[in-house]
């Protein structure tokens, strides 16, 4: 759904607010006000002007307190008075996980967003704050909004053009309530399924995640800021938070430097690339370094080798836990901002936090050219957002909350995520005039089949939003309701249904509580359900509502078929479109099926025996357990060029990117690249699909990233042991 304005009221909006909301602020925290002038305009408020000349005068009328508010973003709540927003300069307010409004709606949403924005542009120079929130799977903290499958579901569709549009969809529902900054998406690779946040991967190999980046596109816009509805995308967490050991919640990751670039880094590259406008980073560490501390990792890999020209933020709270104590720190706040933070997460304390940090900067601890380079970065988005002329929200978005089309496109999304893991005897589809008993905790529930994040940081049973469960797309698939018929615990089955239907798995969870290191079995309400349905004799068909496998294997063998359905948000008919064959399943597993907790960590290629393979995905055409890869268009003649860079090296190996382009005047539909590898060997490799023969490397465009306009270009990265040389690739193909 695309609407035709632009997201924002007129430019005349600033002017207006500055004019008629003067605030009295405290004398010590304000500056200088600019001079009026009834005429002029100041460069900074020239929308004409190239924007890095915008921020450059901006930042030359900034006083010491305008600069450090700027890097600080709090809690709204915590915002007491409202008019401290000014007093301190603040330049970011964010909602947390539990954060909401009151009636909790749209127009609610908009109008709080629409306050706090005056007050803002109440300072001397004006500057809008910008409002970041998780809207991780939708506008999840608005109730009614359309709420998309978790990522785990979004990677086992294997459609990055699906997720593009997903993307935009979530950027119009955020637009509608004014909020201009999603912290989304999470690019973590997940390596250990113990790990409670899981569900917030697209999968476990780093091409999964990345070519799911197209969320950022679809959030943004082809650039930020140039169309409507164009809201800030967060890359999170940098980096390696997927592979802590044993799948601990702000774990440690201990991994080599060559491992962490191979397995972890390539979505976040992908990202850059895409012109990601935030980073978000990761509480975990690596190798015992915390990501919050690591220059390396965030000054000289990101901003300096992937030239990240956006702004660095740090997750809740995560800077005051550098040194595992309770309280902020000045040694804290320069660590931090000295490796690279150019935003601190605060979120409450920010009267502290800003004493503190006003006091390491006076006692040049930190230099006022990291301050001016922080500042430069945050201001560069809120320009290119269009804040300055457009601070309001748009309330022709407003509608768009809840959509019909937004949840068609949802419905869709659920359909595509679905994962036939078995299906004996071809008990699916289910046909729509048999009588079925349905059973289990999760048929009925729109808080369990949306999990966490949702209306609430870890979700909650029930009918926390508003959609359709599966129960209900059940009853509206067949031709006669009345035949089918739903207990919760499968009390009352007898031998006369044709089916039973159990949609059992994970109660809602989100970080921390999340963890199950002890093991990923189902509880005894769902096994209890279960063995009710099986005492009964009819065919037992499992619909698993989970962020992660579970360990079933010792009770498949007594289901007839399992789906899994992992978290599909608010429309659950798409569910009961695969049930009932009106589209056939065809999702693939973005991660390997343990056979057990015992086994985790267990991943694509690494020599163990899942109980289900990554890529694994029946349909209804037939039964082969051979994942079908998705296919590779037929290239037809045409002119392509390549070019090879090291985009880093270390003792032993290195990091290239590819870039592909059409030179020619025809599209392609198809590309091929291959250069002499000179003694190298390739460990891994993204964007594509790799063969070695005679010393020569040969990589051929993935699904997703074959059909190439004139002009236009694509990229494919890869590691490897040995020395990078000085490669000639060649390109062919269409």
């Amino acid at each position: 759904m695309s609407l035709p304005s632009a997201r924002r009221r007129p430019a005349t909006a600033l002017a207006l607010c500055v004019a008629a909301l003067a605030l009295t602020v405290p004398a010590a925290a304000a500056p200088e006000p600019v001079a009026a002038s009834t005429t002029a305009v100041l460069p900074y408020q020239d929308a004409s002007l190239p924007v890095p000349d915008r921020v450059t005068d901006l930042l030359s009328r900034m006083t010491p307190d305008d600069k450090l508010g700027q890097m600080t973003q709090i809690e709204k709540d915590a915002l007491v008075p409202q008019s401290d927003l000014a007093a301190y300069r603040i330049g970011s307010v964010l909602s947390g996980g539990d954060s909401t409004v009151s009636p909790n709606n749209a127009r609610t949403w908009a109008d709080t967003y629409d306050s706090l924005q005056r007050t803002a542009l109440t300072t001397p120079l004006g500057i809008p704050v910008i409002y970041g929130i998780d809207a991780v799977h939708g506008h999840n903290a608005v109730r009614g909004a359309t709420l998309f499958p978790h990522n785990i579901g979004l990677g086992a569709t294997r459609d990055p053009a699906l997720v593009q549009r997903v993307g935009r969809a979530v950027a119009e529902e955020v637009s509608g309530t004014g909020i201009d900054w999603d912290f989304a998406p999470c690019l973590c690779v997940a390596r250990d399924d113990r790990w409670g946040r899981t569900y917030e991967s697209y999968g476990e190999t780093p091409a999964l995640p990345t070519a799911m980046t197209t969320f950022v596109t679809g959030l943004q816009g082809e650039t930020l800021g140039a169309g409507p509805a164009s809201v800030l995308a967060t890359a999170k967490h940098y980096l390696g938070d997927g592979g802590t050991a044993g799948g601990v919640d702000q774990g440690d990751t201990r991994v080599s430097e060559a491992e962490l670039r191979a397995v972890h880094l390539p979505p976040f590259e992908e990202a850059v690339r895409r012109g990601v406008g935030a980073v978000m980073l990761s509480y975990s560490s690596w190798n015992g370094v915390r990501s919050h501390a690591n220059r390396y990792l965030v000054t000289d890999v990101l901003k300096g080798e992937l030239g990240f020209t956006g702004f660095v933020v740090s997750d809740w709270a995560a800077v005051d836990q550098l040194d595992g104590q309770s309280g902020f720190t000045g040694a804290e706040i320069t660590t931090a901002v000295n490796a690279g933070v150019d935003m601190v997460m605060v979120p409450h304390d920010y009267r502290k936090f800003l004493t503190l940090l006003r006091g390491e900067v006076t006692a040049g601890r930190i230099t006022q050219s990291r301050i001016d380079d922080a500042n430069r970065r945050i201001l560069t988005k809120k320009f290119q957002l269009g804040l300055f002329e457009r601070p309001f929200t748009d309330r022709s978005y407003t509608s768009a909350v809840g959509s019909a089309a937004h949840r068609e496109l949802a419905r869709q999304a659920v359909r595509e995520s679905q994962v036939l893991l078995k299906n004996d005897g071809g008990v699916l589809p289910l046909a729509r005039s048999a009588r079925l008993f349905v059973a289990g905790r999760s048929a009925d529930d729109i808080g369990n089949q949306s999990g966490g994040w949702t209306v609430g940081w870890q979700g909650r049973s029930g009918p926390v939003t508003d959609g359709t469960t599966v129960l209900q797309g059940i009853r509206a698939a067949v031709t006669d309701p009345s035949r089918v018929t739903y207990d919760r615990y499968g009390n009352g089955i007898d031998s006369g249904y044709g089916a039973a239907v159990a949609v059992v798995g994970e109660t809602p969870y989100a970080e921390g509580r999340g963890d199950r290191p002890n093991g990923l079995g189902l509880d005894q309400e769902d096994l209890q359900t279960l063995a009710r349905l099986k005492a009964s004799g009819v065919p037992v068909v499992v619909v698993l509502v989970s962020g992660r496998p579970l360990d079933v294997a010792a009770e498949l063998p007594g289901w007839k078929a399992l789906l899994a359905a992992w978290l599909p948000g608010t429309e659950g008919a798409g569910v009961s479109d695969v049930l009932f064959g009106t589209h056939a399943p065809t999702g693939k597993l973005p991660v390997s099926w343990p056979r057990g907790a015992s086994q985790e960590p267990v991943n694509d290629g690494d020599g163990k025996d899942p109980l289900f393979p990554y890529g694994y995905g029946l349909t209804y055409a037939g039964t082969d357990p051979t994942p079908t890869p998705a296919p590779t268009p037929t290239p037809t003649p045409g002119t392509c060029t390549a070019r090879f860079r090291t985009a880093s090296a270390w003792q032993g190996g290195y990091q290239a990117e590819i870039t592909v382009e059409n030179t020619g005047s025809e599209p392609l539909t198809g590309w091929s690249v291959d250069w002499d590898l000179a003694g190298s060997t390739v460990t891994s490799l993204w964007n594509g699909s790799l063969t070695t023969a005679q010393g020569r490397a040969t990589v051929r465009n993935a699904a997703f990233d074959g059909s190439l306009l004139p002009g236009a270009t694509t990229t494919f990265g890869l590691t490897a042991n040995g020395s990078a040389g000085t490669p000639a690739p060649h390109c062919t193909g269409g």
